[in-house]
């Protein structure tokens, strides 16, 4: 039991910038006490004592204002961030790493008995106010932007949007340096992520990388010169100064710091 506490105190500093000691974490987040209540409700639910089950599960509710059915089945490092409003039905699955936030339902579409709400996978996002109706699946790595309604199956890794949702982007792989700059930007939280479809952000991103293609080609090209004719000055690049948002990250890993006495072409900085 204390080991799954501590995994699910490391999940919030992982993902909550706002945590700042355990014992914070412990106390003050009810997200993690209705999970832990669920936990409790589950192990109730799957022994027989369903009446005592939902007994505990609406104490849980009325604690902390998140209702999780006793019967639906949750993996490991599940976070509820704020949590208040967030509804989760009895047949609803959720994988391993997966973030809800506020105002999230699981829900379904049907009075039937049997599968009725929705499959989680792994490291699924789901973004506040967000609605996930019916017995499909949501796959690996998907985002849920904020306030959408889901009504049909979502593919790994993609983000949709809107009532009903649509898929806005599919699953790709990004470059290495495109990944460096998102680290700096931290959780991708609300569903929103850098794959969301910023046409702004989009341009930004493909120019940066495109400047350190061009950087690390003239670098070469100048090293050339340089061992044809040694008069030829061996060009030397300033580091790529990124915009705030992306932090401290520079993604210049070829380039170096200029020598005041450099009479060579300058490169001018991106922003």
């Amino acid at each position: 039991m204390f080991p799954r506490i501590r995994e699910d105190i490391r999940s919030v500093f992982e993902r909550d910038p706002a945590a700042r000691t355990a014992w914070e974490v412990l106390t003050c987040y009810p997200g993690l006490h209705a999970i832990w209540g669920q936990r409790l409700s589950h192990w109730l639910w799957t022994h027989g004592l369903k009446w005592l089950a939902r007994l505990n599960s609406n104490l849980a509710r009325w604690l902390t204002g998140i209702e999780i059915h006793p019967g639906a089945i949750i993996g490991r490092r599940f976070f509820i961030d704020h949590g208040m409003g967030v509804v989760i039905g009895e047949t609803a699955e959720i994988g391993d790493d997966v973030t809800l936030y506020q105002g999230v339902t699981l829900g379904g579409v049907s009075w039937n008995k049997g599968k009725r709400h929705p499959t989680i996978r792994d490291k699924v996002v789901v973004g506040a106010g967000a609605k996930v109706l019916g017995p499909f699946e949501v796959g690996e790595g998907a985002r849920i932007g904020s306030n959408a309604v889901v009504v049909k199956a979502v593919p790994a890794g993609a983000t949709v949007v809107g009532i009903p949702a649509r898929v806005v982007q599919e699953a790709h792989e990004p470059s290495e340096k495109v990944v460096a700059i998102a680290k700096s930007l931290g959780f991708d939280a609300y569903g929103l992520t850098r794959d969301m479809p910023d046409p702004v952000a989009n341009a930004i991103g493909s120019m940066l990388e495109h400047i350190q293609v061009l950087d690390e080609r003239l670098v070469q090209v100048c090293k050339l010169l340089h061992q044809m004719d040694s008069r030829m000055p061996e060009l030397e690049l300033s580091k790529l100064e990124l915009p705030d948002f992306c932090g401290q990250t520079s993604i210049a890993s070829s380039s170096a710091a200029p020598d005041p006495a450099q009479t060579g072409p300058k490169v001018r900085r991106a922003v």
